[in-house]
């Protein structure tokens, strides 16, 4: 083979190669210009997803029905469908971002319960790590701790607990303590300076009081559990109260 015809070869074959790559680069620009599709990125909470991805993309879906392949990526409502996804009582951060090729990544974190409003003739509802008040998952039940009673049926429908500036707290402090947690069940609560304790081991309900001083309380409790319980038997009384000031009273 002379080395012209050589060149030749190598020549035409440098020109195939450029215009692949050439069409190459130009359908990638052409997907990085135009929407391909939606990724959602959601994070569960303590395993659990109280909002499942197939429902974030049917509300996209039906709130954005021009977000189809081929849009503009110019198009693409990012701010509009963090709004949107914002708006679901399960959802407590949205973020939209543009990936490579046309996608639109969609990242979205989920609210947390702590506590669970019981009510048994009307919808239950959430209290969230935030004290947001939110209605309880179609999906899933989490299994925390319970508050029942009149006063919480009163701000489950009022939708918030501005009216107890203390039970938050309170509901922190049992939730994020690994003994309480396990032993306290329920919250019941009539009044605000009524709210009994209903423990796992031991038939008593244990009378608290208001949400005031309850490390306090707390503190009573532990020693009745340490020091008299052991002795005198888990169901050896038939009241148990913490309500006053540094007192523990058992009849």
């Amino acid at each position: 083979m002379d080395r012209r015809r050589l060149k030749r070869i190598l020549g035409f074959m440098t020109l195939c190669l450029v215009l692949l790559g050439f069409i190459g680069f130009v359908e990638k620009k052409t997907q990085e210009k135009t929407f391909q599709q939606l990724e959602i990125d959601l994070e569960a909470v303590s395993g659990l997803y109280f909002v499942e991805e197939k429902e974030i993309l049917k509300v996209i879906h039906t709130d954005f029905p021009d977000l189809n392949p081929g849009l503009a990526i110019a198009d693409v409502p990012l701010a509009a469908l963090e709004k949107r996804l914002l708006g679901h009582p399960f959802i407590k951060e949205a973020q939209a971002t543009l990936e490579q090729k046309g996608i639109v990544k969609i990242s979205v974190k989920q609210h947390e319960p702590i506590a669970r409003i019981a009510r048994p003739t009307k919808a239950d509802g959430y209290i969230t790590t935030e004290g947001l008040i939110i209605p309880t998952s179609p999906t899933y039940t989490s299994r925390v701790l319970i508050l029942q009673g009149d006063y919480m049926d009163r701000m489950l429908d009022e939708g918030d607990l501005s009216q107890m500036p203390d039970l938050f707290p309170l509901v922190q402090y049992i939730t994020g303590d690994e003994f309480w947690n396990s032993q306290i069940t329920a919250l019941e609560i009539s009044r605000p300076d009524d709210i009994r304790l209903h423990q796992q081991v031991g038939g008593q309900v244990i009378e608290f009081g208001d949400a005031q001083d309850f490390e306090s309380k707390f503190k009573r409790i532990e020693i009745l559990y340490r020091e008299i319980l052991p002795r005198k038997g888990w169901n050896a009384y038939q009241r148990i109260s913490v309500k006053f000031k540094n007192q523990i009273v058992c009849e």
